[in-house]
């Protein structure tokens, strides 16, 4: 009888990262009575722009190891930098390189931990591919299918969801999140109590799997410098003076509040030099280096190919804010298919334009090339490349990237 019950036994391989998160993530699953084997993701190698002792893969990964040892449970590293630098370098690079500005996070997510990752994983006979996220999975019946929803974690400080946003019903369907129902201050008393070596290790800063980076170095490799001129907009330029009441439709007035600004260089004053357009990014204030100012300058836009950086003075700049943004239909994402929107519908939803935001309420507007999201309240620094993710209460339904 023993044995049947050995052969029931769910199989599920954790991503150990050589943190605290999936170090408990892998202890719990192992308490519920699953097979646990941890994997540690090796994605990196090029020391030479990592800020080396902040995040590096060979402590975290004999972390990895060392939690594994305690919990008894099988461990291996599988060395994904080839597929890291075609699927997240490069295109990190060539976003740059377009003005934009990407989130490898997010991308690390869809093609790295829930993809690459996921296909070893199963090709190891895992039934569930599990991490350290703060987040939920939660799993409705429609008309006896499954669908799976993916929740906010419940510790509102530490909430991942969001870096999920570009997650799959298939990928959803075979993830577990055992950390999503607790605290942080409740994972590491976890940890520290079943004397876990990441019990009290600070939480990794910078790039998915690269660590703390500089990223100035690191966008060199490829994108050479290349010396332009920085232009201060004045808070009166006329761009911000357009009253907004002759629209003939509603899309029009999106299409306008969405749009994206274009500036010349005679619209303001000259007031520095930089190095190139595409290491910079909108609502940026480091590394500007212009001084005598009432207030900081901000980025409120690049032109790459011009080469000119576009700056306002203070963070009520009005060039740093607009109150809707549009994404192209090859670039929506909906985590909940059966929600899609099809032209025309409008939804409610809450919704954030970067990690840690407060969600915000907005409305959606379905067209045939893609949709706007209309907030209520203006937002700053909205950045073509990033993602925009839109929620119904706690759950996160679907995703975009800003264009």
């Amino acid at each position: 009888m023993q044995s049947v019950k050995k052969e029931m036994k769910k199989r599920v391989i954790v991503g150990l990262s050589g943190g605290v998160d999936s170090s408990v993530a892998a202890y719990l699953l192992k308490a519920q009575g699953y097979e646990v084997i941890g994997l540690f993701m090796k994605n990196w190698h090029d020391d030479s722009v990592t800020i080396s002792d902040e995040c590096p893969w060979l402590d975290d990964s004999n972390d990895a190891m060392l939690v594994a040892e305690k919990l008894g449970i099988p461990f291996q590293t599988v060395d994904l930098s080839e597929q890291y630098r075609e699927r997240i370098v490069d295109y990190m690079f060539n976003e740059y390189e377009k003005g934009r500005t990407p989130n490898p996070d997010i991308l690390c997510n869809r093609e790295i931990k829930f993809d690459v990752f996921m296909k070893i994983a199963l090709d190891l006979g895992a039934d569930y591919v599990a991490t350290g996220h703060y987040c939920r999975k939660g799993i409705l019946d429609r008309d006896g299918n499954e669908v799976f929803q993916l929740l906010a974690g419940k510790d509102k400080n530490k909430d991942q969801s969001y870096f999920l946003c570009q997650l799959s019903q298939a990928q959803l369907a075979k993830a577990l999140f055992p950390i999503g129902e607790l605290q942080k201050p409740e994972v590491r008393a976890i940890a520290a109590k079943a004397d876990l070596i990441t019990a009290d290790k600070k939480d990794s800063q910078g790039l998915c799997f690269i660590g703390k980076v500089r990223l100035p170095d690191f966008l060199q490799q490829q994108l050479k410098p290349k010396e332009g001129v920085i232009v201060e907009i004045p808070k009166e330029h006329s761009h911000y003076k357009i009253s907004l009441n002759n629209f003939g439709s509603k899309t029009e007035e999106l299409q306008y509040l969405s749009r994206k600004a274009v500036y010349a260089i005679e619209d303001g004053e000259v007031v520095g030099n930089h190095q190139g357009a595409h290491y910079f990014t909108k609502g940026q204030r480091k590394g500007l280096s212009v001084g005598g100012k009432v207030e900081p300058l901000f980025v409120i836009d690049t032109d790459v190919e011009e080469n000119v950086i576009y700056t306002g003075q203070g963070k009520q700049h009005p060039g740093l804010y607009k109150k809707a943004l549009f994404v192209t239909q090859d670039e929506l994402h909906w985590v909940r298919p059966d929600l899609a929107l099809e032209a025309g519908d409008t939804l409610e939803v809450l919704a954030r334009i970067r990690y840690r935001q407060a969600l915000e309420k907005a409305t959606l507007y379905k067209t045939d090339s893609g949709m706007y999201v209309e907030f209520e309240n203006r937002q700053s620094a909205i950045t073509e490349g990033q993602f925009v993710a839109w929620y119904l209460e706690d759950e996160l339904v679907g995703s975009g990237v800003i264009s």
